[in-house]
């Protein structure tokens, strides 16, 4: 028994329908196509850079300098460089105050706009580092303490889960009193994102790319509304990370 086409034309709907779904297919491949030469462009190209969202920076709460309670959320909504050290720490311990120093000293050059900047110094030496220690150190520096906190806190176990633990910061107390530690300054976005670690055995840092990776962080704030956004989350995807 054969099957005859009916008088409605039913091959012909059946034709029509198998062009329609060819068409949707090649769009298909034709916006795979177009998604896979835009990545390999953007790859190529890299229109933007940002710098990695590393992890999320550690919760804490310090005391600080003035004696007063300082803690994460205190400084969320805007970037904080953070660095480890103590304030009885030998030459070339200096370095690392120097470039704190530097880095805000300089801060025009990463055009930060409305954007706040905070710098912290931890201490991990809170049996010496007392608030009026921390106090007379940051003195000694001619440290504004309304940008740059000096903190510790006398939880030593707490204080070795927030620097070594949260912001991966090796330090470690010798038998005479003094610390072994490796020199590290950290970068926290206003979300409390690690954006940039920065390590230095040989305790001289290297400040311009510090303020570089600022410049750019700052650029992504600024830049990154609305549809914009996606370009930077692209940015992030495809690993187009500022050296």
């Amino acid at each position: 028994m054969s099957i005859l086409p009916d008088e409605g034309g039913s091959f012909s709907h059946l034709t029509k329908h198998c062009d329609m779904k060819k068409g949707l297919l090649y769009a298909l491949y034709a916006l795979i196509g177009l998604v896979v030469v835009a990545a390999l462009a953007f790859k190529i190209f890299q229109p933007v850079q940002v710098v990695p969202r590393i992890r999320l920076a550690p919760g804490f709460s310090l005391i600080d300098q003035d004696g007063q309670r300082l803690t994460n959320e205190d400084l969320r909504g805007g970037f904080v460089l953070y660095n480890f050290t103590y304030t009885r720490c030998p030459a070339p311990c200096g370095n690392l105050n120097q470039t704190m120093q530097e880095i805000q000293s300089r801060l025009d050059e990463a055009q930060l706009g409305d954007i706040s900047m905070d710098f912290v110094t931890i201490s991990f030496d809170p049996d010496y580092d007392s608030p009026t220690v921390l106090k007379g150190y940051a003195d000694g520096l001619g440290a504004d303490t309304s940008q740059w906190k000096f903190a510790t806190t006398p939880d030593e176990t707490l204080l070795k889960a927030i620097i070594g633990g949260g912001f991966e910061a090796y330090y470690n107390q010798k038998d005479d009193g003094t610390f072994a530690f490796d020199p590290k300054f950290v970068l926290v976005d206003g979300w409390g994102i690690i954006r940039g670690e920065y390590r230095y055995q040989t305790q001289v840092p290297d400040t311009e790319r510090i303020l570089r990776h600022i410049r750019v962080l700052a650029e992504e704030v600024r830049n990154s509304q609305g549809s914009a956004s996606l370009a930077y989350e692209a940015a992030h995807y495809f690993l187009c990370y500022t050296p």
